[in-house]
């Protein structure tokens, strides 16, 4: 009996189970991901890189007409980061520090708040939704595992969002 459990296990294992997941292991019966136009996204996120974790906090502002603006403080509140991205995709760096340069911040942190905030994520974008406010994005060689707190619908200030206001 012993020797006939060991491959139905094997095929049991291999045929997985129907837990009703969707692309990338995301919840079938999750929503679209949509966001207010306008508002204030409030996050919390831990960034595994070289076997480390960083916990990190994210204010993110969205503007109907005026695009995205990413501020990343450590825990004790030091920026980070600080990114605009325009509605036409340009990327400015408003500013950096040693921990996230300059050319870090526009390819990674543009790219991933793109992949989760950017509307409809392309092909490229290794994100996966574990709930309705919970992503997970892995590239090679970091994983940031993001958890949106709270979102204030509203209109934001327009000189959050000019390039030359810093």
């Amino acid at each position: 009996m012993r020797r006939n459990f060991l491959p139905l296990l094997c095929c049991l294992l291999a045929a997985g189970c129907a837990t009703g997941r969707g692309p990338l292991g995301a919840p079938a019966s999750l929503p679209t991901i949509s966001f207010p136009a306008d508002a204030l996204v409030t996050q919390r996120a831990v960034l595994t890189a070289l076997g480390r974790q960083y916990p990190l906090n994210g204010y993110l502002a969205l503007s109907a007409t005026g695009g995205r603006r990413l501020i990343v403080t450590g825990t004790v509140g030091a920026v980070l980061a600080d990114v605009l991205v325009k509605l036409d995709g340009t990327v400015f760096v408003m500013r950096s520090s040693k921990q996230f340069r300059p050319k870090w911040i526009q390819r990674y942190v543009a790219g991933d708040l793109l992949c989760i905030f950017g509307g409809a994520p392309d092909a490229a974008c290794p994100m996966q939704r574990l709930s309705e406010n919970h992503f997970m994005i892995k590239r090679r060689w970091y994983k940031l595992d993001l958890q949106i707190v709270e979102t204030k619908p509203g209109l934001q200030p327009a000189e959050m969002f000019d390039e030359t206001h810093k």
